[in-house]
């Protein structure tokens, strides 16, 4: 699946996808396998779609040699083995196992809906490291460009012009590097 202007995602069996209104995307199975899916969608002014042109195949076939096999992901650290696991081992554990192993799977959320609700908080503490990979999560999770702005630009008004100016100095880096 891709949303366009954005990194190819590999579907597994069982994975939920959730493409905002208005985002241009494809998706299907590779040549190699079969895909089956269930879409929910809302009707506007009696219409549920826009079909737009067809895919290439170039467009097509390149997502294919950009996914990896399971047996490649297997073999890489988990997120945050890689990024702290040689220093903390356990504090890594905790966020791989507890934080994204476990309340980011919880359903009655959706990852969208948290992803949202991390980019606040982390905007409110103003944690620009760590909003950083935030917002990218968020754009993989469904959350637009546009969507994000219009949260830095609310919350100046409840957390503080100097938070909102810092959140949009690192969203306007994070998105000029697509």
């Amino acid at each position: 699946m891709q949303r366009w202007g954005d990194p190819v995602e590999e579907i597994q069996q069982g994975d939920v996808v959730w493409i905002p209104p208005g985002q241009k995307h494809w998706h299907g199975a590779a040549p190699n396998s079969s895909m089956a899916h269930i879409a929910i969608v809302e009707q506007l002014d009696g219409k549920s779609v826009d079909w737009m042109e067809k895919v290439s195949d170039a467009q097509y076939g390149s997502p294919v040699s950009a996914q990896q096999s399971s047996a490649d992901a297997v073999a890489k650290p988990r997120p945050s083995q890689g990024a702290i696991g040689d220093f903390d081992p356990k504090l890594a554990e905790l966020t791989d196992d507890v934080l994204y192993g476990d309340v980011w799977e919880r359903p009655e959320l959706s990852k969208r809906d948290r992803s949202l609700i991390t980019v606040a908080a982390l905007i409110a503490l103003n944690r620009p490291e760590q909003l950083r990979s935030h917002l990218i999560m968020a754009r993989k999770n469904g959350v637009t460009q546009e969507e994000l702005v219009e949260t830095i630009t609310h919350l100046a008004f409840y957390c503080g012009w100097p938070n909102a100016v810092n959140a949009i100095k690192v969203a306007r880096e994070v998105f000029e590097k697509k």
